[in-house]
């Protein structure tokens, strides 16, 4: 989570079911991160969505931590869109 704080001081990072599903979507999203509490309809949507896309999904923290992490209120659902820290993110 410390690496999405530092993705989203940097701008490259993009929250919100609206935002994800339009960086996923047009090649910019490296890595899709979606809250544990997120609604079974929510995951099975950015799942089935990132295997089409061929980009790596993780589900973890909730949606308040997922958040805080990148000085928002609640989110449920956040893309990468650097590749370098994507890569890192997916490292830890």
């Amino acid at each position: 989570l410390s690496l999405a704080g530092l993705a989203a001081k940097a701008g490259r990072i993009a929250s919100g079911e609206f935002s994800v599903e339009k960086a996923v979507k047009t090649g910019s999203g490296h890595l899709v991160i979606v809250a544990e509490d997120a609604s079974a309809n929510t995951k099975k949507k950015f799942s089935d969505m990132c295997s089409y896309y061929q980009v790596p999904v993780i589900f973890m923290q909730t949606k308040e931590e997922l958040g805080k992490a990148i000085g928002k209120e609640f989110r449920a659902s956040v893309a990468v869109l650097d590749a370098g820290f994507a890569k890192a993110m997916l490292k830890e």
